[in-house]
Protein backbone atom coordinates (compact mmCIF):
# COMPACT_ATOMS: atom_id res chain seq x y z
CA UNK A 1 0.00 0.00 0.00
CA UNK A 2 3.06 2.49 0.33
CA UNK A 3 3.89 2.86 -3.16
CA UNK A 4 0.28 3.71 -3.89
CA UNK A 5 0.00 6.26 -0.73
CA UNK A 6 3.18 7.72 -1.42
CA UNK A 7 4.10 11.15 0.01
CA UNK A 8 4.06 12.07 -3.96
CA UNK A 9 0.95 10.97 -4.79
CA UNK A 10 -0.58 12.35 -2.04
CA UNK A 11 0.91 15.49 -1.76
CA UNK A 12 -1.37 18.48 -1.92
CA UNK A 13 -1.03 20.82 -4.71
CA UNK A 14 -2.37 24.13 -5.85
CA UNK A 15 -4.91 24.73 -7.89
CA UNK A 16 -2.80 26.84 -10.44
CA UNK A 17 -0.34 24.07 -10.97
CA UNK A 18 -2.49 21.21 -10.48
CA UNK A 19 -2.41 17.78 -12.25
CA UNK A 20 -5.18 15.15 -11.92
CA UNK A 21 -4.70 12.09 -9.69
CA UNK A 22 -2.75 9.18 -10.82
CA UNK A 23 -4.21 6.22 -12.55
CA UNK A 24 -3.22 3.94 -10.13
CA UNK A 25 -6.33 5.56 -8.56
CA UNK A 26 -8.57 4.47 -10.67
CA UNK A 27 -7.02 1.29 -11.52
CA UNK A 28 -5.54 -0.32 -8.61
CA UNK A 29 -6.83 -3.54 -7.34
CA UNK A 30 -6.91 -2.21 -3.63
CA UNK A 31 -8.65 0.90 -3.85
CA UNK A 32 -12.54 -0.52 -3.47
CA UNK A 33 -11.47 -1.72 -0.16
CA UNK A 34 -9.57 1.63 0.87
CA UNK A 35 -12.24 3.86 -0.62
CA UNK A 36 -14.66 2.45 1.79
CA UNK A 37 -12.29 3.03 4.94
CA UNK A 38 -10.76 6.11 3.81
CA UNK A 39 -14.06 7.85 2.19
CA UNK A 40 -17.49 5.95 2.28
CA UNK A 41 -17.07 4.92 5.77
CA UNK A 42 -15.98 8.39 7.57
CA UNK A 43 -18.50 10.96 5.65
CA UNK A 44 -21.96 11.31 5.51
CA UNK A 45 -24.11 9.61 2.57
CA UNK A 46 -27.19 10.84 0.81
CA UNK A 47 -29.79 7.92 1.19
CA UNK A 48 -33.10 9.17 0.06
CA UNK A 49 -35.74 11.66 0.07
CA UNK A 50 -38.21 12.05 2.68
CA UNK A 51 -41.08 11.61 0.99
CA UNK A 52 -39.93 8.00 0.35
CA UNK A 53 -40.41 6.99 3.32
CA UNK A 54 -43.45 9.57 4.41
CA UNK A 55 -45.18 7.12 7.09
CA UNK A 56 -44.34 5.20 10.10
CA UNK A 57 -43.37 1.81 9.16
CA UNK A 58 -42.39 2.79 5.49
CA UNK A 59 -38.89 1.93 4.30
CA UNK A 60 -36.24 1.61 2.32
CA UNK A 61 -32.97 -0.71 2.14
CA UNK A 62 -29.38 0.87 1.17
CA UNK A 63 -25.59 0.21 1.56
CA UNK A 64 -22.55 2.11 2.62
CA UNK A 65 -19.25 0.74 2.51
CA UNK A 66 -20.29 -2.96 2.92
CA UNK A 67 -22.65 -2.14 5.75
CA UNK A 68 -26.70 -2.78 5.10
CA UNK A 69 -29.11 -0.25 6.40
CA UNK A 70 -32.74 0.03 6.57
CA UNK A 71 -33.68 3.23 6.52
CA UNK A 72 -37.05 4.06 8.70
CA UNK A 73 -39.76 6.15 9.31
CA UNK A 74 -40.34 5.47 13.05
CA UNK A 75 -43.66 5.37 14.79
CA UNK A 76 -42.70 8.86 16.39
CA UNK A 77 -41.99 10.56 12.58
CA UNK A 78 -38.37 10.31 13.41
CA UNK A 79 -36.06 8.84 10.12
CA UNK A 80 -33.95 6.15 12.06
CA UNK A 81 -31.14 4.37 10.14
CA UNK A 82 -30.83 0.65 11.44
CA UNK A 83 -28.37 -1.97 10.71
CA UNK A 84 -29.87 -4.47 8.56
CA UNK A 85 -28.36 -7.37 10.31
CA UNK A 86 -29.59 -9.49 12.75
CA UNK A 87 -28.32 -9.99 15.71
CA UNK A 88 -28.83 -13.80 16.18
CA UNK A 89 -26.63 -14.65 12.79
CA UNK A 90 -26.35 -12.01 11.33
CA UNK A 91 -29.08 -12.68 8.38
CA UNK A 92 -30.71 -9.36 6.47
CA UNK A 93 -33.88 -8.00 8.07
CA UNK A 94 -35.18 -6.88 4.84
CA UNK A 95 -34.57 -7.36 1.25
CA UNK A 96 -36.25 -4.69 -0.44
CA UNK A 97 -37.90 -1.63 0.47
CA UNK A 98 -41.67 -1.95 2.41
CA UNK A 99 -44.34 0.70 3.16
CA UNK A 100 -45.78 0.99 6.88
CA UNK A 101 -44.49 -2.39 7.72
CA UNK A 102 -45.43 -3.37 11.53
CA UNK A 103 -41.92 -4.97 12.75
CA UNK A 104 -39.00 -5.56 11.51
CA UNK A 105 -38.87 -9.77 10.86
CA UNK A 106 -35.47 -11.50 9.77
CA UNK A 107 -35.57 -13.56 6.55
CA UNK A 108 -33.04 -16.37 8.06
CA UNK A 109 -35.03 -17.38 11.47
CA UNK A 110 -37.88 -15.03 11.89
CA UNK A 111 -36.51 -12.74 14.80
CA UNK A 112 -38.99 -9.97 15.02
CA UNK A 113 -37.99 -6.31 15.77
CA UNK A 114 -40.21 -3.35 16.83
CA UNK A 115 -40.29 -0.27 14.60
CA UNK A 116 -37.59 1.09 17.20
CA UNK A 117 -35.01 -1.66 16.57
CA UNK A 118 -35.29 -3.63 19.68
CA UNK A 119 -35.82 -7.05 19.63
CA UNK A 120 -39.73 -8.56 20.25
CA UNK A 121 -39.29 -12.01 19.31
CA UNK A 122 -37.49 -15.25 18.86
CA UNK A 123 -38.99 -18.33 17.63
CA UNK A 124 -38.30 -20.96 20.76
CA UNK A 125 -35.93 -19.05 22.73
CA UNK A 126 -38.42 -18.07 25.76
CA UNK A 127 -36.45 -20.89 27.95
CA UNK A 128 -33.02 -19.63 26.81
CA UNK A 129 -31.11 -18.88 29.82
CA UNK A 130 -29.93 -15.55 30.35
CA UNK A 131 -31.55 -14.19 27.20
CA UNK A 132 -33.81 -11.07 27.39
CA UNK A 133 -35.52 -9.70 24.31
CA UNK A 134 -35.29 -5.99 25.48
CA UNK A 135 -31.86 -6.54 25.73
CA UNK A 136 -30.94 -7.75 22.19
CA UNK A 137 -31.12 -3.86 19.49
CA UNK A 138 -29.99 -3.02 15.89
CA UNK A 139 -27.20 -0.89 16.31
CA UNK A 140 -27.38 2.55 14.48
CA UNK A 141 -26.02 5.10 12.55
CA UNK A 142 -26.34 8.95 12.64
CA UNK A 143 -29.12 10.57 10.58
CA UNK A 144 -29.79 14.07 9.11
CA UNK A 145 -32.42 15.16 7.22
CA UNK A 146 -31.59 18.27 4.93
CA UNK A 147 -34.08 20.05 2.89
CA UNK A 148 -36.00 17.13 2.64
CA UNK A 149 -33.23 14.54 1.87
CA UNK A 150 -31.97 11.84 4.20
CA UNK A 151 -28.26 11.66 4.94
CA UNK A 152 -26.49 8.55 7.09
CA UNK A 153 -22.97 8.56 8.58
CA UNK A 154 -21.81 4.88 9.39
CA UNK A 155 -18.64 5.94 11.13
CA UNK A 156 -16.81 9.40 12.71
CA UNK A 157 -17.43 11.88 9.91
CA UNK A 158 -17.47 15.88 9.63
CA UNK A 159 -20.06 18.06 11.67
CA UNK A 160 -23.17 17.80 9.39
CA UNK A 161 -23.72 21.79 9.44
CA UNK A 162 -20.58 22.41 7.68
CA UNK A 163 -20.79 19.94 4.81
CA UNK A 164 -24.08 21.95 3.43
CA UNK A 165 -22.89 25.14 5.12
CA UNK A 166 -24.24 28.57 2.65
CA UNK A 167 -26.28 26.05 0.38
CA UNK A 168 -29.77 26.92 1.98
CA UNK A 169 -28.51 30.68 1.54
CA UNK A 170 -27.76 30.17 -2.30
CA UNK A 171 -31.49 28.24 -2.71
CA UNK A 172 -33.53 31.16 -0.79
CA UNK A 173 -36.70 30.56 -1.00
CA UNK A 174 -36.59 27.64 -3.19
CA UNK A 175 -36.97 24.70 -1.22
CA UNK A 176 -36.55 20.98 -2.23
CA UNK A 177 -38.12 19.50 0.84
CA UNK A 178 -41.91 19.46 -0.75
CA UNK A 179 -40.73 17.48 -3.96
CA UNK A 180 -41.68 14.14 -4.45
CA UNK A 181 -40.00 10.82 -5.63
CA UNK A 182 -41.15 10.40 -9.17
CA UNK A 183 -38.83 7.39 -10.33
CA UNK A 184 -35.40 5.65 -10.26
CA UNK A 185 -32.96 4.90 -13.56
CA UNK A 186 -30.36 2.77 -12.50
CA UNK A 187 -26.97 3.43 -15.01
CA UNK A 188 -24.35 0.09 -14.30
CA UNK A 189 -21.18 1.85 -15.89
CA UNK A 190 -17.93 0.40 -16.70
CA UNK A 191 -15.62 2.79 -14.64
CA UNK A 192 -14.23 3.79 -11.44
CA UNK A 193 -16.42 5.64 -9.25
CA UNK A 194 -14.27 8.65 -8.92
CA UNK A 195 -14.49 8.77 -13.23
CA UNK A 196 -18.11 9.63 -12.80
CA UNK A 197 -17.44 12.74 -10.25
CA UNK A 198 -14.82 14.11 -11.93
CA UNK A 199 -16.82 13.94 -15.14
CA UNK A 200 -19.94 16.06 -12.54
CA UNK A 201 -17.87 18.38 -11.53
CA UNK A 202 -16.63 20.33 -14.71
CA UNK A 203 -18.58 21.84 -17.66
CA UNK A 204 -15.23 21.88 -20.35
CA UNK A 205 -16.88 18.57 -21.45
CA UNK A 206 -20.28 19.86 -21.96
CA UNK A 207 -19.60 21.77 -25.69
CA UNK A 208 -17.91 18.07 -26.72
CA UNK A 209 -19.90 15.66 -25.02
CA UNK A 210 -23.62 17.43 -24.61
CA UNK A 211 -24.46 18.99 -27.84
CA UNK A 212 -28.05 19.03 -26.90
CA UNK A 213 -27.37 20.16 -23.17
CA UNK A 214 -25.05 22.60 -24.54
CA UNK A 215 -27.59 24.68 -26.78
CA UNK A 216 -29.83 25.23 -23.52
CA UNK A 217 -27.06 26.48 -20.90
CA UNK A 218 -25.13 29.41 -21.46
CA UNK A 219 -21.58 28.16 -21.09
CA UNK A 220 -19.90 31.61 -21.19
CA UNK A 221 -21.21 32.68 -18.07
CA UNK A 222 -21.15 29.31 -16.07
CA UNK A 223 -19.43 29.55 -13.00
CA UNK A 224 -18.19 26.51 -10.66
CA UNK A 225 -17.46 27.76 -7.02
CA UNK A 226 -16.69 25.31 -4.39
CA UNK A 227 -16.67 25.02 -0.57
CA UNK A 228 -15.71 22.96 2.44
CA UNK A 229 -17.42 19.84 1.60
CA UNK A 230 -19.31 20.65 -1.78
CA UNK A 231 -18.66 22.46 -4.85
CA UNK A 232 -21.71 24.41 -7.18
CA UNK A 233 -21.90 25.25 -10.65
CA UNK A 234 -24.46 27.43 -12.24
CA UNK A 235 -25.92 28.74 -15.97
CA UNK A 236 -28.48 30.34 -16.98
CA UNK A 237 -30.94 27.57 -18.80
CA UNK A 238 -33.39 28.41 -21.50
CA UNK A 239 -35.68 25.93 -22.94
CA UNK A 240 -38.91 25.67 -24.09
CA UNK A 241 -41.58 24.92 -21.69
CA UNK A 242 -42.14 21.67 -22.33
CA UNK A 243 -39.17 20.86 -21.14
CA UNK A 244 -37.56 23.18 -18.48
CA UNK A 245 -38.51 26.68 -19.19
CA UNK A 246 -36.14 29.11 -18.56
CA UNK A 247 -34.68 29.98 -14.90
CA UNK A 248 -31.45 28.58 -13.38
CA UNK A 249 -29.28 25.32 -13.56
CA UNK A 250 -27.80 24.85 -10.26
CA UNK A 251 -25.30 21.12 -9.98
CA UNK A 252 -24.24 20.88 -6.40
CA UNK A 253 -21.59 17.81 -5.32
CA UNK A 254 -21.96 16.64 -1.68
CA UNK A 255 -18.36 14.79 -1.09
CA UNK A 256 -17.94 12.22 -1.66
CA UNK A 257 -20.75 10.85 -4.34
CA UNK A 258 -24.16 13.00 -4.16
CA UNK A 259 -25.25 14.99 -6.73
CA UNK A 260 -27.85 17.45 -7.07
CA UNK A 261 -29.49 18.61 -10.01
CA UNK A 262 -31.85 21.78 -8.91
CA UNK A 263 -34.12 22.82 -12.15
CA UNK A 264 -36.81 25.05 -12.77
CA UNK A 265 -39.55 22.92 -11.17
CA UNK A 266 -37.67 19.43 -10.42
CA UNK A 267 -35.08 18.28 -8.63
CA UNK A 268 -32.57 14.91 -9.67
CA UNK A 269 -29.96 13.30 -7.83
CA UNK A 270 -27.26 10.76 -8.14
CA UNK A 271 -25.51 8.43 -6.01
CA UNK A 272 -22.52 7.27 -7.49
CA UNK A 273 -21.78 3.67 -5.53
CA UNK A 274 -18.45 2.17 -6.15
CA UNK A 275 -19.18 -1.76 -7.58
CA UNK A 276 -15.74 -2.87 -7.97
CA UNK A 277 -12.31 -1.13 -8.93
CA UNK A 278 -13.78 -0.42 -12.36
CA UNK A 279 -17.34 -0.08 -12.39
CA UNK A 280 -20.02 1.72 -10.38
CA UNK A 281 -23.74 2.35 -10.23
CA UNK A 282 -25.16 5.50 -10.65
CA UNK A 283 -28.93 5.39 -8.93
CA UNK A 284 -30.88 8.42 -10.84
CA UNK A 285 -33.78 9.82 -9.32
CA UNK A 286 -36.21 12.00 -10.78
CA UNK A 287 -38.54 14.16 -8.23
CA UNK A 288 -41.07 17.00 -9.45
CA UNK A 289 -43.46 19.52 -7.70
CA UNK A 290 -46.84 18.59 -7.00
CA UNK A 291 -48.70 19.06 -10.10
CA UNK A 292 -51.05 17.17 -11.79
CA UNK A 293 -52.40 17.07 -15.38
CA UNK A 294 -51.66 16.11 -19.12
CA UNK A 295 -49.33 19.20 -19.18
CA UNK A 296 -47.26 18.45 -16.23
CA UNK A 297 -47.25 14.45 -17.90
CA UNK A 298 -45.69 15.94 -21.23
CA UNK A 299 -43.30 17.88 -19.31
CA UNK A 300 -41.90 15.30 -17.22
CA UNK A 301 -41.87 12.95 -19.98
CA UNK A 302 -39.62 15.65 -22.36
CA UNK A 303 -37.58 15.83 -18.65
CA UNK A 304 -36.37 12.26 -18.66
CA UNK A 305 -36.07 11.38 -21.88
CA UNK A 306 -33.45 14.36 -22.05
CA UNK A 307 -31.98 13.27 -19.04
CA UNK A 308 -31.42 10.18 -20.32
CA UNK A 309 -29.81 11.43 -23.12
CA UNK A 310 -27.30 13.09 -21.48
CA UNK A 311 -26.62 10.29 -18.63
CA UNK A 312 -25.96 8.04 -21.49
CA UNK A 313 -23.14 11.04 -23.22
CA UNK A 314 -21.80 10.66 -19.70
CA UNK A 315 -21.82 6.80 -19.45
CA UNK A 316 -19.99 6.51 -22.95
CA UNK A 317 -17.08 9.05 -21.90
CA UNK A 318 -16.59 7.82 -18.87
CA UNK A 319 -15.96 4.32 -19.92
CA UNK A 320 -13.49 5.21 -22.40
CA UNK A 321 -12.09 7.60 -19.77
CA UNK A 322 -11.38 4.49 -17.46
CA UNK A 323 -10.27 2.30 -20.60
CA UNK A 324 -7.21 5.36 -20.87
CA UNK A 325 -6.43 5.18 -17.55
CA UNK A 326 -6.20 1.23 -17.30
CA UNK A 327 -3.63 1.40 -20.32
CA UNK A 328 -0.80 1.96 -19.59
CA UNK A 329 -0.32 5.36 -21.12
CA UNK A 330 -1.64 7.61 -19.10
CA UNK A 331 0.72 9.89 -16.61
CA UNK A 332 -2.20 12.72 -14.63
CA UNK A 333 -2.00 15.66 -16.67
CA UNK A 334 -2.84 19.28 -16.25
CA UNK A 335 -6.27 20.34 -14.49
CA UNK A 336 -7.80 23.54 -16.39
CA UNK A 337 -8.26 25.71 -13.42
CA UNK A 338 -10.71 27.42 -14.52
CA UNK A 339 -12.78 24.73 -15.92
CA UNK A 340 -11.48 22.16 -13.50
CA UNK A 341 -11.34 23.59 -10.10
CA UNK A 342 -14.37 21.46 -8.32
CA UNK A 343 -11.70 18.51 -9.91
CA UNK A 344 -9.00 20.04 -8.11
CA UNK A 345 -11.00 20.53 -5.11
CA UNK A 346 -12.65 17.02 -5.03
CA UNK A 347 -8.92 15.07 -5.23
CA UNK A 348 -7.62 17.22 -2.86
CA UNK A 349 -10.62 16.02 -0.69
CA UNK A 350 -9.51 12.65 -1.44
CA UNK A 351 -5.74 13.08 -0.44
CA UNK A 352 -6.65 14.30 2.61
CA UNK A 353 -8.42 11.59 3.62
CA UNK A 354 -6.18 8.74 2.34
CA UNK A 355 -3.21 10.48 4.10
CA UNK A 356 -5.37 10.25 7.08
CA UNK A 357 -5.58 6.55 6.93
CA UNK A 358 -1.95 5.59 6.40
CA UNK A 359 -1.13 7.60 9.04
CA UNK A 360 -3.46 5.72 11.26
CA UNK A 361 -2.40 2.54 10.11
Amino acid sequence: MQDLLSSKNLQPQSLALATALPAVFYTDARMPEFDAKAVFARSWQWVCHQSQIADAGDYIVTSIAGLPLIILRAVDGSIKAFHNVCRHRAGPIATCDAKQAKVLRCKYHGWTYGLDGILRSAPEMNNTENFILSDVKLPEAKVRVWQGLVFVATEEAPEFDSVVKGIDERLGKQSLTDYVFHHRVAYDVNCNWKVYVDNYLEGYHVPHIHPGLNSLLDYRTYITETAEWYSYQYSPLESADDLYGSGDALYYFIYPNTMLNILPGRLQTNRVIPVGIDKCRVEFDYYYQKEEGEIAQRRRASDIAFSDEVQKEDVDICESVQIGLSSGSYVAGRLNPLRENAVHHFHEILRNAYSKIKDAE
